[in-house]
C-alpha cells in the first residue's frame, strides 16, 4: 500500500473536495482521483462518494479514516526519528491566523528559511480555536494564534509574541476627542463576539456603559477595517500588526484605561516526537513582535 494514496484519501475527507485536496497536496486533481481509485482497488471497497458539491467518506471510508491518520502519523514519526539533520524530517507544519499570516509570519519565515533552507514549510490558515485543536491532535507541529479565554492544557507549550490592546478604528477624516463618545454617536461594526477579542471588546464597552448602534457583526479584522475605510462606521479591534504601509483611509485611536489586550503567541505540544521542530522555530521568535 502506497502511503501517498492514504494521504490523498485523508486530505480529500478533511477538505471535502478533490480539487481542494489537490491544491493542498500540490498535485493535479486527476492524480488525486487516480490515487483514490488505486487505494479503493487495493482495499476492495469504495471509500468516497459525492454529496452535492462536496465529497465525503462512504461507510467503509469513515471506518478507516482514523486508522489511515494513525498510519500516516506513524510514518511521519519514523521519518523524523531517522532524520540525520538534527531535527525531525520536514515539512514544518505551521498554523497561523489571518492576521498572523500578513503581519507576524513573513519575518519569522525569512529567519527560518535562512537557518534551515532544506526544511520546507507547510502553512495552514485558520481560526485560533481550529488551529489549537489541530496542534493538540498532532495535525500541526505548531501554530501562531490568539490565546483562548481559558488556560491551556499542561501538555501545551506557549510563548507570547505580542500583546495587542483594543483600540478604536475610524475613517481617517474623522476627528476624535473622546473615543467613547465617538463609539456612542456613530454606526458601529462589531467584531464577532464568538472570538476572543470580539468578546473582549463587547465586555469592555459594557463596562463603559456603552450600547453602540451595531450596523454589522462579522469576523475578520481586515474585512472590518475595509468597511471602516469605506465609511460604514467605526469599530473596536485589537491593535493588529501590519506588513508594509498602513491604509491611509483609517486611523487608530487609543481607548481609555483599563483597556484589555489580546495575547498572540505560538503554541505547540510538549514531548511530541516532532517538538524539536517547534522548539527550533521558537528560537527565532525574538524581535518578531516588533513587526508592523
Amino acid at each position: 500500500m502506497d502511503m501517498r494514496f492514504l494521504e490523498s484519501f485523508v486530505t480529500v475527507v478533511e477538505s471535502g473536495s478533490i480539487a481542494d485536496a489537490a491544491r493542498r497536496l500540490d498535485l493535479a486533481p486527476t492524480t488525486v482521483a487516480q490515487q483514490i481509485r488505486a487505494l479503493e482497488a487495493d482495499l476492495g471497497s469504495r471509500l468516497l462518494m459525492r454529496a452535492g458539491r462536496t465529497v465525503k467518506a462512504t461507510v467503509a471510508g469513515a471506518r478507516i479514516v482514523d486508522h489511515a491518520r494513525q498510519l500516516l502519523e506513524g510514518v511521519q514519526t519514523l521519518r523524523s526519528a531517522a532524520s540525520d539533520t538534527g531535527l525531525p524530517a520536514g515539512p514544518l507544519r505551521l498554523g497561523a491566523t489571518p492576521t498572523a499570516l500578513t503581519g507576524l509570519l513573513p519575518p519569522l519565515m525569512r529567519r527560518w528559511m535562512h537557518a534551515y533552507p532544506d526544511i520546507r514549510i507547510y502553512i495552514e490558515p485558520g481560526t485560533s480555536s481550529l488551529l489549537l485543536e489541530r496542534v493538540q491532535t498532532g495535525h500541526l507541529d505548531a501554530a501562531i494564534l490568539v490565546h483562548p479565554a481559558f488556560d491551556l492544557p499542561k501538555t501545551c507549550a506557549w510563548s507570547l509574541i505580542r500583546q495587542e490592546p483594543l483600540m478604536l478604528l475610524t475613517p481617517s477624516r474623522m476627528r476624535v476627542s473622546d473615543p467613547l463618545l465617538t463609539i456612542a454617536r456613530h454606526p458601529f461594526i462589531q467584531y464577532d463576539r464568538k472570538v476572543v477579542a470580539g468578546k473582549m471588546a463587547d465586555d469592555y464597552l459594557r463596562r463603559q456603559g456603552l450600547r453602540p448602534k451595531v450596523q454589522f457583526e462579522l469576523d475578520g479584522i481586515e474585512h472590518i477595517a475595509q468597511l471602516v475605510a469605506e465609511g460604514f462606521g467605526v469599530s473596536v479591534l485589537p491593535d493588529w500588526p501590519l506588513l508594509g504601509a498602513s491604509d491611509a483611509r483609517v486611523r487608530r485611536w487609543p481607548l481609555p484605561a483599563p483597556c484589555p489586550s489580546r495575547k498572540v503567541g505560538m503554541v505547540w505540544m510538549r514531548g511530541s516526537p516532532r517538538s524539536p521542530l517547534a522548539d527550533a522555530l521558537h528560537a527565532h521568535l525574538d524581535g518578531i513582535a516588533a513587526a508592523r
